[in-house]
């Protein structure tokens, strides 16, 4: 998975060493009245897969960890990076990971070709993604994608783009599809009329660079923004997805999940009441990116998540229904799609996010009804 424009190798290994780090500093201690901690006090120990580097999209696990969320829970969690090289769905069938995060689309083509998962909460409630075009251009919907130069990621992230484009009665035969790198470069340098970003990622970016006709950072009034949780082409993100089989027949495993996901609920709602602090926590994770780029990256996450009316994790069935119809309509530039039947009843579950949302009682707010984002104003590179 992307969702991010890393700064080389370095940065990555660094991640990947402060999150292990993190993780093993919530080992040992005791480990409090909830949870499936060992008779002798011992922690469960777990593995979660991000879908990429430590950033504020994950600001909630890192959170819990900081916080010892995890360990009041009796579990040791170890949160495992991945910079591209690992698809967290696959490490998750493998056996290589307890729980592991991934958009719904990809998930569901992988459940396809046999993988046996479930997604147990569904954590983000919005599609981020945007198609962000400059605002002297005729751009201003996707129906307006005809004959233009489109920029699309791939790797799974397109799927939005197709789905929304089939609606509007549009193909690959319409619409020149540019494979797009994973930052805004293409677009500034007017390769194509119309790029994919992520409000919490990309689009910062663009407000955090400077134009060089003004001399000033670019403003919201330059751009034209394509939000695609304003078209039919919405499709569910950032889930958290676990084993089928091991929920079925693991009643430890069971009891773990529940545990888990009460402390995943406590570190986000402490991402949603202190999005500085919560940013803090993944710059020392690893996250590469500039103070206020982190910033505004956890108040981003955190619209996509709040307010959660029926309680954070809580999957819409029609949310759910919407992403599943625009998979089977999207058909990509090679005439594939994410899936070609509708997926199992396994695919999904509310019984363990709502089980852990009904323990944690009044400890913690799960809908954030009264919440409101921060204002975040973006320093020239994100600094």
């Amino acid at each position: 998975m992307k969702h991010s424009t890393r700064r080389g190798f370095a940065a990555g290994a660094l991640a990947v060493s402060a999150a292990m780090l993190l993780a093993a500093c919530s080992a040992g201690g005791d480990s409090g009245d909830g949870g499936d901690a060992g008779s002798d006090g011992d922690l469960t120990p777990v593995k979660l897969q991000l879908q990429w580097l430590p950033q504020g999209q994950f600001a909630g696990y890192f959170a819990a960890v900081e916080n010892g969320f995890f360990e009041e829970e009796g579990l040791e969690v170890e949160i495992i990076p991945s910079g591209g090289d690992i698809v967290p769905q696959d490490a998750l069938a493998n056996g290589d990971v307890d729980y592991a995060i991934a958009w719904v689309p990809k998930v569901l083509g992988s459940i396809e070709q046999g993988a046996n998962l479930t997604n147990i909460a569904q954590i983000f409630q919005r599609s981020g993604t945007l198609q962000v075009s400059w605002a002297d251009s005729d751009i201003s919907s996707v129906a307006d994608f005809e004959g233009k130069k489109i920029g699309s990621w791939g790797f799974g992230n397109e799927w939005e783009i197709f789905a929304a484009m089939a609606a509007e009665g549009l193909d690959s035969s319409t619409v020149e599809i540019i494979t797009q790198d994973f930052n805004m470069n293409a677009f500034l340098q007017g390769d194509i009329d119309a790029a994919q970003a992520m409000t919490y990622n990309e689009y910062a970016q663009l407000l955090e660079t400077v134009d060089p006709d003004t001399g000033e950072l670019y403003t919201e009034d330059d751009f034209n923004v394509i939000s695609y949780q304003d078209t039919v082409g919405a499709m569910l993100q950032d889930a958290i997805w676990a084993d089928t089989e091991r929920l079925e027949s693991d009643e430890e495993y069971q009891e773990t999940t529940v545990a888990f996901l009460k402390a995943v609920i406590k570190g986000w709602a402490f991402a949603r009441d202190n999005a500085e602090e919560a940013s803090e926590i993944t710059i020392a994770a690893g996250s590469g990116w500039g103070p206020s780029h982190e910033l505004w990256m956890v108040n981003e996450t955190n619209k996509l998540i709040w307010p959660a009316p029926d309680g954070i994790g809580v999957i819409d069935e029609a949310a759910w229904n919407q992403t599943v119809e625009g998979a089977l309509s999207a058909v990509n530039e090679s005439g594939a799609s994410p899936i070609t039947q509708e997926p199992p009843a396994s695919a999904w579950t509310n019984e363990y996010i709502e089980q852990a949302i009904e323990e944690l009682g009044d400890e913690v707010d799960t809908t954030g009804e009264s919440f409101e984002p921060i204002d975040v104003t973006l320093a020239e590179g994100g600094n």
